[in-house]
């Protein structure tokens, strides 16, 4: 082996078995030689905190308001007017459906009401036309009634007079039965009519609000049904996060509680309110749905992978700033004031959040520690 691979891997081993030493090492804490002359530019203290230990619930972001678009009627799709991603308003045209049925079945029902309306029309004057007959044959009756009586007619011709008069009297009768079914059937071909406009009106499925279309899950050609989605529509309510929260769990959480909510594709960590936790637990599973609003941000789309942070117990830790560690290689170290005097202490650190570090070993809380670097 050549010396320079001996001396790499001779750096390697003291490497790993002085971190073990830091991570290990009991207390008193692991420190290198007093520095006299070091001067820090500014100094801070190590702070111990409360943190929440969380437990990562798994979920998926959800519109905060989504509309299903569905069919009325059962017809074949001719046209799709939009695609997904598209901003649309309230009225706009979405799918067009085939029309011919429903056209025919309007044209049908306007060709009966032209037939009743003149069926009514040729009952009226039928009406009018009895109507001077039955009073001519009422006149009559009565005129020859009197004759009659009066021995200037005979007995036949009063029956005739009678017989007149009550036909007249029938096709009076008649003829206003002749107008009540015109104007019955007046009124189921005008019901017809707008039975048959409003499955026209199907035909076309229009954007029943403003909104954001998520999903189309027809293509031109395939069979509308009534109650089958065909598109859906996203309105302009937000996103939130619905998760699976295990039973034991439950209780620590309330609607309104603030969560934490981790998106991992667009690497977004977002303040989540608890907006509805459905209170029945899945068997199976074991688990409550908790719904949480997120706040709108670039990148966030329905369907996303999700976790929402639960709180599940707490723990104290020391906090230190993260300007004030020194890296020298894979060490950390801190300059620390013991005694009136600064000494160079090995610590092991992990991150907190974007400006502390957790101190994991080699420091204890409301220690002064100075930031600059050590001479």
């Amino acid at each position: 082996m050549s010396s320079h691979k001996k001396n790499a891997a001779c750096s390697l081993i003291a490497k790993t078995v002085l971190s073990a030493l830091l991570v290990f090492a009991p207390y008193p804490f692991r420190t290198a030689d007093a520095d006299a002359g070091y001067q820090p530019q500014k100094t801070v203290e190590t702070k111990e905190q409360t943190v929440a230990q969380t437990y990562p619930a798994v979920g998926t972001v959800r519109p905060k308001s989504e509309t299903s678009i569905s069919a009325q009627i059962s017809a074949q799709i001719t046209d799709v007017h939009v695609k997904a991603g598209q901003i649309v308003t309230s009225g706009t045209l979405l799918i067009t459906l085939d029309s011919r049925q429903a056209a025919a079945r309007l044209e049908s029902a306007k060709e009966a009401l032209r037939g009743a309306k003149a069926s009514r029309d040729k009952a009226l004057q039928a009406i009018k036309a009895a109507e001077a007959s039955y009073t001519n044959a009422k006149q009559h009756v009565a005129r020859i009634k009197s004759f009659y009586t009066s021995g200037a007619a005979t007995e036949q011709e009063f029956e005739n007079a009678q017989a007149g008069y009550l036909q007249a009297r029938a096709a009076l009768s008649m003829s206003r039965e002749s107008l009540v079914e015109a104007e019955a059937g007046i009124q189921q071909a005008t019901e017809t009519i707008t039975d048959a406009q409003v499955h026209l009106g199907f035909s076309k499925i229009i954007a029943p609000v403003d909104g954001e279309i998520i999903r189309i899950l027809v293509e031109p050609g395939d069979l509308a049904l009534p109650g089958k989605p065909l598109a859906a529509v996203r309105t302009k309510g937000g996103y939130r996060v619905e998760a699976h929260v295990r039973e034991g769990l439950i209780n620590t959480i309330k609607t309104g509680s603030q969560l934490q909510a981790l998106i991992p594709t667009p690497g977004l960590s977002l303040n989540a309110v608890v907006e509805e936790i459905i209170p029945y637990a899945d068997p199976r599973t074991r688990t409550f749905l908790v719904k949480a609003a997120i706040p709108a941000k670039e990148g966030i789309y329905s369907g996303m992978y999700a976790k929402l942070m639960v709180p599940e117990a707490h723990r104290t830790i020391i906090t230190l700033d993260k300007e004030a560690v020194i890296h020298a290689g894979q060490l950390e170290l801190v300059m620390v004031k013991t005694n009136g005097t600064w000494q160079r202490r090995y610590i092991t650190t992990i991150p907190l959040d974007n400006t502390r570090v957790e101190v994991l070993s080699g420091l204890s809380a409301n220690e002064t520690i100075g930031i600059g670097e050590a001479r």
